[in-house]
């Protein structure tokens, strides 16, 4: 090989190391034989590209989509980022809850608390405060507890004639002398004690709602006022109330057979305050009621599965019954259902040494609508209540008054009762009583221009012609 063709392959700077060969051989194809591969490969394409052309459509659809979802990708990656809110350096301090208490609030059950037969208005409120934790207030009482307070007003006196008179219209003009007494009359200490009598009870009864006396119960009482003619020195309690019914007493001698529902009753009283000898021979029809209940008491006395304490109330009973059966043999009693007269406060009626206080068998009069009625003190009732009278005096007020039903619910009954008057005590003389009464009206001035005092008549059967 020439020395010159030596040099030039060795410094050739496009040369690779071990291809040389392959330009040699290309060089010596000949053309022909190019042409020859050539339409060899155009066939063969052709033939593939027939049988592999649904495949080849699959695989373009599938290119399609792929650049479709690579398109939607590249978007959303191209796109610019919405700006991110700045993170605050601490977390807000939550509000603190409101609390909100309600307006009004009442029980699932039994309806509105605050309307009950009492006459008591039961204002209801919730009270919500903060407290602990739950599972410490949940074993704490007054985490969850009910706050009970009775309220009442005691009622001041009525003290001036206008005041009295707009309970009893027209009482100056009936009783001319209270415009002399009226005003220098003093509040008997009677009304007071009255109304603390009934703070009491109400203390008693204070935790059984369905127990406590009613409103209308408790505000009986208008005024008790102490009164003196300056003329007489004649004396005499005014009082102005409501009138309730009682229904007590029983006489042989009178009224010798009474019905069997109150010869078997257990709740009727025999006995009244006032009472008298006995002077007939007919006995009282009570008794074989009452021996009929200590013969009731014995049996069951005798009864081995009767408690040690209901066997010690039998017995205690036991012995009052007998007591009222001695006294039913031997004195005579008022009948309400007959005879007309009032009741006063029990406290008032043993009142020791206080020359204002009343007496059973003390005289009064009752005034109501224009009417006088002439009557005596012939019972004793509660400390807690006044305002009440037989049954026939109820009746003569309202005829529809009964054992359950009053005669005369607002305070509209002027009582005057004129303390130390009373005789001794003997069978009611309804002519007797008027005369007294009417001789002690005129000691404090008597009854106005045209007015009359009731005359009574007796009822009682063997006395009706």
């Amino acid at each position: 090989m020439p020395p010159h063709s030596e040099n030039q392959k060795k410094h050739d700077p496009h040369e690779i190391e071990g291809v040389k060969s392959r330009h040699a051989r290309a060089s010596s194809l000949r053309w022909w034989k190019v042409i020859i591969l050539m339409v060899f490969f155009m066939v063969l394409g052709g033939v593939l590209a027939s049988v592999f052309k649904p495949y080849a459509d699959k695989v373009y659809r599938k290119l399609i989509r792929f650049e479709a979802a690579d398109k939607e990708v590249t978007e959303e990656v191209d796109a610019e980022p919405e700006p991110k809110a700045k993170a605050p350096a601490s977390p807000p301090k939550p509000k603190e809850p409101v609390i909100r208490v309600p307006s009004d609030y009442t029980i699932s059950s039994g309806g509105d608390i605050r309307k009950m037969s009492r006459g008591i208005q039961l204002n209801t409120m919730i009270s919500l405060e903060k407290g602990g934790l739950a599972s410490i207030e949940r074993n704490t009482d007054e985490s969850f507890s009910a706050h009970y307070e009775l309220k009442i007003k005691l009622p001041k006196a009525s003290v001036t004639l206008a005041e009295l008179e707009k309970n009893t219209p027209m009482l100056k003009s009936m009783l001319p002398g209270l415009e002399v007494m009226v005003p220098k009359a003093k509040i008997s200490e009677f009304f007071f004690q009255l109304y603390e009598n009934k703070a009491k009870r109400l203390k008693l009864k204070t935790t059984q709602l369905n127990e406590l006396m009613t409103r209308h119960n408790f505000y009986d009482c208008e005024t008790i006022l102490n009164l003196k003619h300056p003329d007489t020195g004649q004396r005499v309690m005014l009082m102005q109330a409501e009138m309730d019914v009682v229904s007590d007493g029983s006489d042989g001698d009178r009224l010798p057979v009474m019905p069997d529902k109150i010869v078997n009753s257990t709740n009727y009283q025999p006995l009244t305050s006032y009472g008298w000898r006995k002077t007939g021979k007919s006995p009282n029809p009570l008794i074989a009621g009452w021996k009929n209940r200590i013969r009731k008491a014995d049996a069951e006395i005798a009864r081995a599965d009767t408690k040690d304490d209901r066997r010690a109330w039998l017995q205690s009973r036991v012995l009052k019954i007998k007591r009222e059966i001695k006294d039913m043999e031997s004195r005579s009693f008022l009948v309400a259902d007959y005879d007309p007269f009032i009741v006063m406060p029990i406290n008032m009626l043993t009142a020791i040494g206080n020359s204002e206080a009343v007496r059973v068998g003390d005289y009064a009069v009752v005034i109501y609508e224009g009417k006088v009625y002439p009557t005596i003190v012939g019972d004793a009732g509660p400390s807690y209540k006044v305002g009440e009278a037989s049954l026939r005096f109820c009746k003569q007020i309202n005829p529809k008054a009964g054992i359950y039903s009053r005669p005369v619910s607002d305070l509209t009954v002027t009582y005057l009762v004129f303390p130390g008057s009373r005789d001794s005590f003997r069978e009611p003389n309804y002519n007797t009583w008027e005369k007294r009464c009417k001789s002690l009206l005129a000691e404090v001035g008597g009854l106005g221009e045209g007015v009359l005092l009731h005359s009574w008549q007796s009822t009682f059967p063997s006395d009706i012609k």
